[in-house]
């Protein structure tokens, strides 16, 4: 009995010593995890997404938006049924939407919008049949709309347009053809006038911001394929200036992580020096947002846009506070409004 006794002693003690060394790996593991978590803290993508006044229209998608004196016009597109022409504004400092006068052209969706010379200028687009040339002039004073000459070129929807000075300028698009002509508008004169292109590749539902008075025309597709080139337009200077291509093609590594920039029918705005790309097609849907600093022509991935994924959304820019607002997934028409924060930390709470 005592042999007997002096033997499960022996187990037991070896029972304890396997349990011991149990926990000691588990503890070792334990905190190599949090090493692990710590460590990948550091790639924790910066930038907070929050939630507006929702937009006060029907739900829509291939809406157009332009800035003007500290307020953001939004209007006309597709709501999954009917082309629209209503027409908001939204006024930041009380996160407030007002209707204003409809627009008086036809019905349509993908169109262009910009401000010159004090007025919001919209045009193009398609009916659900035809595409379309006209353009009409919004005075935001007197809350009228004027018709304003034709596009100089040919009618066309999914093309972008752009404000510099107290001119407005139109590129790219599709009629049947994918497009990179070029072309400004003088509101004095009323009157269009062809300008050198951007070179490289055509394309349409492709997206522009402004800095400095220079504008960026990015992504878009052609022929099935999602456009990498990024083209700057000096309007001093009246030409355009190729920058660095959106993904990983060179033997550098600023662009090593450029995965996921390109992209169609994305929402673009402007905060501060820095322009901003989100939302959009790749096949299919996506979020992520990238932030463009034309200091040093580099892109840096932000937090990604926290409302449902779209595409067909638009982005417009305030005071230097950026938003994106409607757009569609699959069938249903979207109608909420959010900012970026791009310096500030992610906060799913607010």
């Amino acid at each position: 009995m005592v042999w007997k006794t002096l033997v499960e002693l022996k187990i037991l003690r070896k029972i304890l010593q396997v349990k011991k060394l149990s926990f000691f790996l588990l503890m070792c593991s334990s905190l190599w995890m949090a090493g692990c978590t710590k460590s990948s803290s550091s790639d924790t993508l910066v930038g907070n997404w929050v939630r507006r006044s929702d937009f006060e229209g029907v739900g829509r998608s291939e809406a157009v938006a332009a800035q003007l004196n500290g307020k953001a016009y939004v209007g006309l597109g597709y709501n999954g049924t009917d082309r629209l022409t209503d027409f908001w504004v939204y006024d930041n400092t009380s996160d407030f939407w007002q209707k204003k006068a409809d627009f008086p052209g036809t019905a349509r969706n993908s169109a262009v919008a910009f401000a010159a010379n004090g007025k919001i200028y919209v045009g193009l687009g398609y009916d659900g049949v035809n595409y379309l040339k006209d353009f009409w002039a919004y005075d935001p004073g007197a809350n009228t709309w004027t018709q304003v000459a034709d596009f100089g070129g040919s009618a066309r929807y999914d093309a972008v347009a752009f404000g510099i000075g107290d001119k407005g300028y139109v590129c790219s698009g599709y009629d049947g053809n994918y497009l990179k002509d070029f072309w400004s508008y003088n509101p004095t004169t009323n009157t269009w006038t062809q300008e050198i292109s951007p070179g490289g590749t055509k394309r349409s539902a492709a997206s522009v911001f402004v800095i400095d008075n220079k504008a960026y025309l990015c992504l878009g597709e052609n022929n099935g394929s999602y456009v990498n080139e990024l083209w700057m337009y000096d309007a001093s200077a009246s030409a355009w200036t190729e920058k660095r291509k959106l993904t990983n093609v060179s033997s550098e590594s600023y662009d090593d992580k450029y995965t996921g920039i390109t992209r169609a029918n994305a929402a673009a705005f402007v905060v501060g020096s820095k322009g901003y790309i989100t939302t959009g097609t790749t096949g299919g849907l996506t979020s992520n947002t990238w932030e463009y600093n034309p200091a040093d022509d580099t892109w840096t991935q932000k937090t990604a846009f926290d409302g449902t994924a779209r595409e067909g959304a638009v982005g417009f820019y305030i005071n230097d506070r950026g938003y994106v607002s409607t757009g569609r997934t699959s069938s249903l028409r979207l109608d909420d409004t959010r900012e970026l924060q791009p310096s500030a930390d992610n906060d799913t709470d607010d």
